[in-house]
């Protein structure tokens, strides 16, 4: 059982393909597939079922992408540590921040971080909460920036702050001369949502069972900008992140605060303890805590201890 077949192995059951797969670790797709055969040869078991359109792991596939994905995890540790030999910051970082941060927050961070420490090579994965805590306890994401999470021993959340909520209405909307708006003001609007994939989407459903309002949902979008496109058609209103407004405004909307109390959604940058912690992952979540406890201005998000 070598290095490079457990890659290739992980490699297929992520991507359900191949070819996908040949195309993601850089090998032709024959050598692929001839390496998965000799690791099912010497594990006596098929590791996948090879289906019309897809690939899906068998019970023996199942047992052991666990262990795979440990045992690479394991081996880039060692790399790491092998590199935090060297005095300076440097080697591979792998950062990961879900769609209703990525845009708004990360380049600026990481224009900040790269010109700071330019021996880092970086790698950025965007995805949900799910896929995001899943690519942390893997060691795949060494970094990420998410809003809540389950607990799991793999995770450690520390806190960047709070970020306020706002109302997200159309330009000409009766509530939009309005200074402030409150949750019953919205009661009997149709709302457009993000699909319940999102973080976000739970915390504004959340949030709108706990005062009571079970208003009509329009839309399940994938996008923020989607969403905000759809309010400045007037087909609904929405509750989105402040950072969304700051950095990108929509013709036709208008953005409303809350009258207290405020409603808002944490902001954690997520880390797996159980792995080993290079110089630039630590370096890393120094530069996103300064930057997220820096004026509003920075990176929208305040501290509330």
């Amino acid at each position: 059982m070598e290095i490079h077949q457990l890659r290739y192995f992980v490699a297929v059951a992520e991507e359900g393909s191949f070819s996908r797969a040949a195309a993601k670790v850089r090998v032709a797709q024959p050598s692929l597939s001839q390496q998965i055969r000799k690791l099912e040869a010497e594990v006596g078991q098929p590791l996948f079922d090879r289906l019309p359109r897809s690939v899906v792991l068998t019970e023996a596939g199942r047992c052991l992408i666990d262990y795979a994905r440990q045992i690479l995890a394991s081996i880039g540790d060692a790399r790491r540590c092998v590199d935090e030999l060297k005095d300076q910051v440097s080697g591979r970082l792998a950062v990961g921040a879900i769609p209703t941060i990525a845009p708004y927050v990360l380049p600026e961070l990481i224009g900040r971080f790269q010109k700071q420490y330019p021996e880092v090579t970086l790698g950025i994965v965007e995805d949900v909460t799910d896929g995001i805590t899943r690519r942390v306890e893997g060691g795949e994401l060494d970094v990420a920036l998410v809003s809540t999470c389950q607990q799991s021993p793999a995770l450690r959340r520390e806190s960047l702050g709070n970020e306020p909520l706002l109302a997200l209405l159309p330009k000409r909307h009766p509530l939009a001369k309005k200074d402030r708006v409150t949750l019953d003001d919205l009661k009997s609007q149709r709302f457009l949502l993000l699909h319940e994939m999102h973080c976000l989407s739970h915390q504004v459903n959340h949030l709108l069972e706990a005062n009571r309002l079970r208003p009509e949902m329009a839309l399940a979008g994938s996008q923020l900008g989607t969403i905000a496109n759809m309010v400045a058609a007037a087909i609904g209103v929405s509750i989105v992140p402040q950072m969304m407004v700051k950095h990108h405004s929509t013709p036709g909307c208008v953005s409303l605060p809350f009258a207290p109390p405020v409603p808002e959604r944490e902001l954690n940058l997520l880390y797996n303890p159980l792995r080993f912690q290079s110089k630039a992952a630590a370096a890393f979540r120094r530069e996103a805590a300064a930057a997220f406890s820096s004026p509003p201005d920075a990176l929208i998000a305040h501290n509330t201890s």
